[in-house]
């Protein structure tokens, strides 16, 4: 039997992953900020950032992207990027809502 077929969590490792490195770079969290406020074309996410290079910029979206944080279309000439909200849903049910329930636990225990 697979890892997976073992621990239904194993299969979303590697996600996990490539979402907390995609989120521990200061820059690609203001662009997922960004993207939550509103979809952006490819050229208006890095008019939002204008002490970076456009370059720089791309190469983020790629991290966010293959982290499936961000989704791309192509709409003519331009790339309308939108954010892709489940990596961190995935993230917060997994990991932080469990340490949090944890962390209420253990203040209860120490109220009592």
């Amino acid at each position: 039997m697979t890892d997976a077929a073992h621990n239904p969590s194993a299969g979303t490792d590697v996600d996990d992953d490539l979402v907390f490195k995609a989120l521990a770079a200061p820059l690609r969290r203001r662009m997922l900020d960004a993207l939550k406020e509103e979809p952006l074309t490819t050229g208006a996410l890095c008019a939002r950032f204008p002490e970076v290079d456009r370059t720089t910029v791309l190469q983020h979206l790629r991290v966010l992207e293959r982290a499936e944080l961000v989704t791309g279309r192509k709409k003519g000439r331009e790339r309308h990027l939108a954010l892709a909200p489940l990596p961190i849903k995935r993230i917060h049910d997994r990991w932080i809502g469990d340490y949090a329930r944890a962390a209420v636990d253990l203040l209860d225990r120490l109220n009592d």
